[in-house]
């Protein structure tokens, strides 16, 4: 029998949250976060970017996210977390890789909140037309100022007190909301089907007017994962969780195939109903339809303009819809952000104070802060479908580690109780780290930039705030190479040209690419070099063992902007060459990303199995040199 794993900060900090959660809210809140604004705006998104093939991007994604969902509820089932996908990196490859996807991940989870508030503001204006809620800039639904965006951050405050006042009541009024989210999605694909014209499919251009590529392009750009990202909620509430063992990989697993179902029923028959003279559009332009007056409300507007009295009637109950889908899913995912702010606290990313419970077990600090950041998201991105793909990318990118976490927990932490082990995981770990990182790839070269300038801007708060406080190095001398490298950061970026820029090529005067590219990488590498010479053993070792994960980020940069879903009108690798370059990156840094894992300290605590970090002193966070770690 496996010895009793000892308790450290990492199993102490859920002792605070209540484990209410049954099997069926667990559910319920994978599937509420499934079936939000996804489902009322990325069919026409995706009919936008791969015309009838949106059908095949709708099963390709369904696949790609089940894959990764595998490797989680493995991990899951054996280490039930709050906040579970920012806290395994740093159990299986230190605080370095563990901070960067966390930043990440946090940049996800806090915005998702902010883009369902924008889902219910876009699709009210499609009624309430003489609100001024939204206009359209540069072929893109946009709110309004102040309209629009007053509504979505008084949307915001909603989400907000219904998180504050506890877990329980948020999944017991979520399990009533779901029943409706699951009902009407259905409900509307049925009655579509009823204006079904199978002329779309094979007329104007065939099934693949735009060629095959943009079948995978889809899955990122046009809302597809997205959609499918609700599944991780389970994972999320895994420390409130009544059975976390056996009840969360369920949960994970069962949203996925549920969801997949209903999304590619409904854009079969969204694209079969489509009308493009109705919609105002030239005949076979699917393109064109994401700057159409079906834009602000595809379903309603597709409903619409059947002339079918019982389908017009319906229209009326799906925009209420429109406002409680993503509103149910908006608080949700305001949760998951916290629990993901959360989460960094208690690897001390993020101060003690984000952990602070109130009276209902909700960790409050960290709600109001993912609140606060979600709402800034309205001025940089106050559009569903110019937020959608920032969130994908940032999101996904994250869920690298599952398939490369869970070779790494067979090999150092064998001892663990695992209620599910996933059969076939030599292939299937691969396999998913593989669907993350082409996600990542195919959201193209605009979003990967922007993706990337939001991400490692965190660097600078790991250097003067998180590397100090694991004792790598002294403060002074983390926030001098904080301070150095946020200044350096943000004049390379703005050189660049690329950063927020919403045109196809980078602004007048700017840097080329491949002076660029140099910059951005040099600036990467050195700070990573500096950190690691100044840090002590532990630090360097951290930092070594994170090296995979630069490479495999930068290396995809690269091929994003030469490759076919890059700014190049005629790109130097083509598909499918682009994509078989990515593959092979991938693979390459797969294998050694599980060759860099390691047993942490925290993972030590939890699994009884001694730790790999160097050790002085009697502890792994202080160099021999000094208690701060200076040399």
């Amino acid at each position: 029998m496996a010895e009793e794993p000892r308790t450290g900060r990492f199993e102490e900090a859920d002792k605070g949250l209540r484990r209410a959660m049954p099997l069926q809210q667990l559910l319920f809140l994978s599937m509420g976060g499934i079936i939000g604004s996804g489902w009322l705006f990325a069919v026409l998104g995706a009919d936008a970017t791969a015309g009838p093939a949106s059908v095949i991007s709708w099963i390709l994604g369904g696949i790609f996210v089940l894959l990764i969902a595998l490797t989680y509820a493995e991990i899951a089932g054996m280490l039930p977390r709050s906040g579970a996908i920012v806290r395994y990196p740093a159990l299986t490859h230190g605080a370095f890789t563990g901070f960067i996807l966390g930043w990440a991940y946090a940049l996800a989870a806090t915005s998702v909140a902010a883009i369902e508030a924008e889902a219910v503001v876009t699709y009210l204006s499609t009624k309430f037309t003489g609100a001024d809620f939204t206009a359209t800039v540069s072929g893109v639904k946009v709110l309004t100022w102040p309209n629009g965006i007053v509504f979505a951050v008084l949307l915001m405050v909603l989400f907000f007190v219904v998180n504050f006042v506890g877990v329980r009541f948020l999944s017991e009024f979520n399990r009533w909301i779901t029943w409706w989210k699951l009902i009407i999605p259905t409900l509307t694909f049925l009655l579509l089907f009823l204006a079904f014209k199978g002329q779309n499919f094979t007329a104007y251009g065939g099934f693949t007017p735009l060629g095959p590529s943009p079948i995978f392009q889809a899955l990122a750009t046009s809302g597809i994962v997205f959609a499918y990202l609700g599944f991780r909620q389970a994972l999320e509430y895994g420390g409130e969780a009544r059975n976390p063992q056996r009840d969360v990989p369920i949960a994970t697993i069962l949203s996925v195939i549920i969801g997949m179902v209903i999304y590619v029923l409904l854009q079969l028959a969204f694209t079969g109903a489509v009308d493009f003279a109705k919609a105002g559009v030239t005949p076979g332009d699917w393109a064109a339809l994401k700057a159409s007056s079906w834009a602000s409300g595809p379903l309603y507007s597709a409903l619409n303009a059947t002339g079918i009295g019982i389908l017009g009637a319906f229209a009326t109950l799906l925009l209420i819809d429109a406002a409680v889908s993503p509103s149910g899913t908006g608080w949700i995912y305001l949760g998951t952000g916290t629990r993901a702010i959360y989460g960094m606290g208690v690897h001390r990313y993020f101060p003690r104070v984000f952990e602070k419970m109130n009276r209902f077990g909700i960790p409050w600090v960290s709600l109001l802060a993912t609140f606060v950041v979600g709402c800034l998201f309205f001025a940089p991105l106050p559009s569903w479908y110019s937020l959608v793909g920032f969130i994908t990318s940032a999101t996904v990118l994250t869920y690298i580690m599952g398939g490369l976490g869970l070779p790494v927990l067979r090999r150092a932490a064998p001892g663990l109780t695992r209620p599910f082990r996933l059969p076939g995981a030599q292939i299937i770990a691969p396999l998913g780290f593989l669907a993350a990182l082409m996600v990542v790839y195919w959201s193209g070269f605009q979003t990967l930039v922007n993706v990337y300038a939001a991400v490692f801007i965190g660097l600078a708060v790991f250097a003067a705030y998180v590397a100090p406080n694991q004792g790598w190095l002294s403060r002074q001398v983390g926030v001098v190479i904080g301070v150095v490298f946020l200044v350096v950061w943000i004049v390379v970026n703005a050189l660049g040209g690329w950063v927020l820029n919403t045109g196809t090529t980078a602004a007048p005067g700017s840097l080329s690419f491949p002076a660029y590219f140099i910059l951005f990488a040099a600036t990467l590498i050195v700070f990573s070099a500096a950190l690691w010479y100044l840090s002590n053993d532990v630090g360097r070792m951290h930092v070594e063992r994170s090296a995979w994960l630069l490479a495999v980020l930068l290396a995809t940069f690269l091929v994003s902007y030469f490759g076919e879903y890059g700014p190049l009108k005629t790109p130097a690798l083509a598909f499918p060459a682009s994509d078989i370059v990515e593959i092979v990156i991938g693979i390459v840094c797969y294998y050694w990303g599980v060759a860099s894992g390691f047993v942490t300290q925290e993972l030590s605590e939890i699994a009884s199995v001694p730790v790999t970090e160097p050790r002085s002193g009697g502890t792994p966070r202080l160099h021999p040199r000094g208690a701060n770690g200076a040399r």
